[in-house]
């Protein structure tokens, strides 16, 4: 899917406009060719859990710490989004696709014929790159079309994202069964072959849909895009300090790093209105409102699916492939959030449905925190489920806001930003949860998981509320 140049055949609207049919067409189009592109992607996210106990065993190395193959990968992807935000702002959205899947198949290469558990996360770290630009590319290239066309792309791009990842948990526990792991962590290589696939038969498609271009963008901020970076990775590896056996020293060291780079990025909001980190982006009503909910909604489901898989093996005594199996009816969840979000936020407010996807999340999490006595593999799956289906619907939701919280002119800039923060919330919540399984169990890690979508839920529906005051007014 490179560049090709815009010969939009349909009229341009505003996004806020209704939707003409032929724009309605090329949304369905779109959405269908990106959903196909995201799925290796998304797989890699559910796969791998399911192996965490196999590769802990295969490598030496206590089941706590391989938290980090997921929340690496959550990490660098959260990383670079804003970055990947800027480029398809200056270049378009297309080019990244190809960048992003080129890394993604690099390092998920890397991760399959690592030695040992630093070479694989490594592995994902890079992989987790290229997945964040191309996720980034992939929800921003419908930014330019009509609002119910933009939604139904979106939806599109967000079920297939949800059914990969609750689904990968089949396809990690098949392919673990017939060749290994290391199989596992090789599949996110097929997306590159598959974009390039994808691009020749959806080109027509591409061609009709116009490229936004925020003129505002200049030069990249490198001193604020390193300070928002080493804030990201400070919180997963402060997190994960315990599990991993890290040194005090070096747990100091990363806690003064990370509050350097706090005072790094206020300082530059202050003398760099511009920067990597726009005052006005941030500044914009509801902007952090929306990210920090979106990345609690994606703290309880990546928290939750670390220690789901493992829970099933054991309650039921099979190997992963029986765990994957076992869960995939939570996958069908992802499919009727994806195909229902558009209409439900048109139909109630995206706030509202923010703060209820929220609130699914917070409930599944503790669900599978405190399984009912005689039911916990059901339980373990309803739970599942309700974080999968706030997965699927709150990347949409939060992304779908951006036309409406920011100019035009900062839109993809503001798409990259709110992404950090979603994506950043997935590394944190396997982070938490592997760091605190030695302390407070697993009860204890979910629950504290937990507490941060429940927060969310308060969060978007004053916001919404407040929204709801403003028009009647």
């Amino acid at each position: 899917m490179t560049d090709a140049p815009d010969r939009p055949r349909m009229t341009a609207t505003a996004p806020g406009d209704e939707a003409s049919p032929a724009a309605e067409r090329i949304g369905a189009r779109l959405g269908l060719l990106l959903g196909v592109a995201v799925l290796p992607l998304f797989v890699s996210v559910g796969a791998p859990a399911v192996t965490l106990p196999g590769v802990a065993a295969a490598l030496g190395v206590p089941f706590g710490a391989t938290a980090w193959i997921l929340a690496g990968w959550s990490l660098t992807s959260a990383a670079t989004m804003p970055l990947a935000g800027r480029w398809a702002a200056r270049r378009g959205a297309r080019g990244l696709l190809g960048a992003g899947m080129a890394l993604v198949a690099a390092g998920s290469i890397l991760a399959a014929l690592a030695p040992t558990l630093a070479v694989v996360v490594v592995g994902r770290l890079i992989g987790g790159a290229g997945a964040g630009a191309a996720t980034i590319g992939a929800f921003t290239l419908p930014g330019a079309l009509p609002t119910r066309a933009r939604l139904r792309a979106l939806g599109a791009v967000a079920a297939a994202a949800g059914t990969a990842s609750a689904l990968g948990t089949l396809l990690g526990g098949a392919l673990d069964a017939w060749a290994g792991w290391r199989a596992v962590l090789a599949f996110p290589a097929v997306a590159l072959p598959l974009l390039l696939l994808l691009g020749v038969l959806g080109r027509r498609t591409l061609r009709a849909v116009p490229g936004p271009h925020d003129a505002g963008v200049g030069r990249t901020d490198v001193v604020g895009a390193a300070a928002l970076t080493t804030l990201a990775a400070a919180v997963v590896v402060l997190l994960q300090a315990r599990a991993v056996g890290l040194p005090t020293g070096a747990a100091v060291l990363v806690g003064v790093a990370g509050v350097v780079a706090v005072v790094v990025v206020r300082r530059r909001l202050r003398t760099r209105p511009d920067g990597f980190v726009p005052r006005r982006v941030v500044a914009a009503p509801g902007l952090v409102v929306a990210g920090a909910a979106g990345g609690a909604v994606f703290a309880g489901y990546y928290g939750v699916l670390f220690v789901a898989p493992s829970l099933v093996q054991h309650a039921v005594g099979g190997g992963s492939l029986i765990a994957g199996v076992v869960l995939v009816p939570a996958a069908a969840c992802a499919v009727l959030t994806g195909r229902g979000v558009g209409p439900v936020v048109r139909r109630c407010g995206a706030w509202w449905v923010l703060g209820g996807l929220a609130a699914l999340t917070a409930l599944g999490a503790l669900l599978v925190a405190v399984p009912v006595a005689g039911a916990g593999v059901i339980v373990t799956v309803a739970g599942t489920a309700l974080t999968v289906v706030g997965f699927a619907g709150a990347q949409a939701v939060v992304t779908g806001l951006v036309p409406d919280l920011v100019a035009a002119d900062d839109r993809t800039v503001a798409a990259g930003l709110l992404n950090f923060v979603v994506f950043e919330g997935g590394a944190v919540g396997p982070a938490a949860v592997g760091g605190l399984l030695g302390v407070v169990g697993v009860p204890g890690a979910l629950g504290a998981v937990a507490l941060l979508p429940a927060a969310a839920v308060v969060a978007a529906l004053v916001r919404a509320r407040r929204g709801d005051r403003s028009k009647a007014s």
